[in-house]
């Protein structure tokens, strides 16, 4: 049995990691199920208008937002079920859809940076020299800034004038941009470790061995020092997942990722921060959702941790 199949068996075995997947599955299928759920059970969409109509709860019709401009609060009922908001619209509708956007950025950012970081490390930790000196000189200017204070600053000039690369335009306020601007800003978190692990890996006996059979250099990093990377990969995929998601959701607060009245949960936060006092499960509910997703995401990268007993890297500390 290989490496790989032990790592699976012990993740099995492990039950906090497995209650975290559940978790993170369900939270997964909601998301997906969004315009199920808005057709068939809530039988709205994220931007109907509901302000003026009445509502049954406990058998007595109540306006979705009420004259002095209160938003209903949970009805535990298919209709308006997590309340509505200011504007009468479906939260729980607007939450799911809302979870769809924010983690459709934060995957297609996470991919970006995979495929980024990993060639980096390879040639920086490979080639040395003066490879590394330019490529480690790159990480070190993208990590010398704050995540959010490069993700905000990127952002903010893309999403006001858009882009222009070659025969490419990207319009401002699409949802490339954040994609775009969080894969590149967590580049060095997965790059520098991993080059770290490549320069370990450069001296030993099979790399020499590889070389000294004829194998060239592409095919020696593809074929004997990238397997010895998926273990940190998977490791740390997810831990920069969740933290796509947090910063796409500071994006979109700061009115630099998705714009409303697209939701997306940067959006939703904002507009229950506005209304906390007169309607404080605009925010609860969001809230629940974000943790739900960044503590199940945190739990299942100690579980991979764990299964391959390797030691993971701080992200928050930079270590």
């Amino acid at each position: 049995m290989g490496p790989g199949r032990h790592a699976l068996r012990r993740f099995r075995r492990d039950r906090a990691a497995l209650a975290y997947v559940v978790v993170f599955a369900v939270l997964m299928l909601a998301f997906l199920a969004a315009p199920l759920y808005a057709s068939l059970v809530a039988g709205t969409t994220p931007s109907d208008n509901h302000l003026t109509e009445p509502v049954g709860v406990n058998g007595e019709p109540q306006f979705v937002v009420s004259t002095d401009g209160v938003p209903i609060g949970p009805t535990w009922q298919p209709d308006f079920f997590l309340g509505a908001d200011q504007n009468g619209r479906d939260l729980m509708v607007r939450l799911l859809y809302g979870g769809r956007t924010s983690v459709l950025i934060g995957a297609c950012a996470i991919a970006l940076t995979v495929v980024i970081a990993t060639p980096l490390a390879l040639a920086a930790g490979y080639f040395r020299g003066r490879t590394d000196s330019i490529v480690s000189r790159l990480l070190d200017l993208i990590w010398s800034f704050p995540a959010l204070l490069l993700g905000v600053l990127l952002s903010t000039v893309l999403a006001l004038s858009g882009a222009q690369i070659g025969p490419i335009t990207i319009q401002a306020g699409a949802k490339v941009i954040p994609m775009t601007v969080i894969g590149i800003v967590y580049v060095p978190y997965l790059a520098r470790p991993l080059r770290g692990q490549v320069l370990a890996l450069r001296p030993q006996p099979f790399v020499e061995a590889a070389r000294a059979g004829g194998m060239s250099s592409p095919r020696v990093m593809s074929s004997e020092l990238l397997p010895h990377l998926w273990t940190t990969i998977l490791v740390l995929t997810p831990l920069l997942f969740a933290n796509a998601v947090v910063l796409e959701s500071a994006l979109s607060f700061l009115a630099a990722g998705v714009r409303p009245p697209e939701p997306s949960f940067g959006v939703l936060i904002s507009a229950g921060l506005d209304n906390v006092v007169l309607a404080p499960h605009m925010l609860i509910a969001v809230s629940i959702a974000l943790t739900l997703f960044v503590v199940s995401l945190s739990g299942i990268a100690e579980g991979i941790r764990r299964a391959f007993d390797t030691q993971a890297v701080d992200l928050v500390h930079g270590q």
